[in-house]
């Protein structure tokens, strides 16, 4: 009977974390760059793992006895995971702001061949207008 309540205490944690913004969650606040969910396949409820919510990460002690996972090992694993996390998403940030850069070209790009293209469009007019 336990076991359940506390599983049920850990479904419920789950899900009003699901339903709270990451300044309201027990780790602390938004720290990282949330994408709208439009621009990506997932709901809008799904957040991303952050660095510091797998540094935040706390293990309950399994039992009085030896059992359990050793906490140095967990940290260290914590700690890697987290240095993993912060590399990618900021290999991500720099992945946005150069696609960002690339679309502001091409845009440009199509912005002055369309105004030489209408231009080229005007002084065939005016040179075709010219000869009658």
């Amino acid at each position: 009977m336990r076991r359940m309540w506390q599983r049920m205490r850990v479904r419920w944690g789950r899900r009003r974390m699901a339903s709270t913004p990451p300044s309201r969650w027990p780790a602390g606040g938004d720290r990282g760059v949330h994408r709208v969910p439009s621009t990506n396949m997932r709901s809008a409820a799904y957040r991303p793992i952050r660095p510091w919510q797998v540094r935040n990460q706390r293990f309950r002690p399994v039992g009085v006895t030896a059992r359990g996972l050793d906490p140095v090992e967990v940290g260290a694993f914590l700690d890697r995971v987290a240095y993993d996390l912060g590399v990618l998403y900021a290999e991500l940030d720099r992945t946005w702001e150069q696609n960002n850069r690339i679309k502001d070209a091409l845009r440009r790009w199509q912005s002055t061949q369309s105004a030489i293209n209408q231009s080229a469009i005007n002084q065939a007019a005016i040179n075709q207008a010219a000869v009658r």
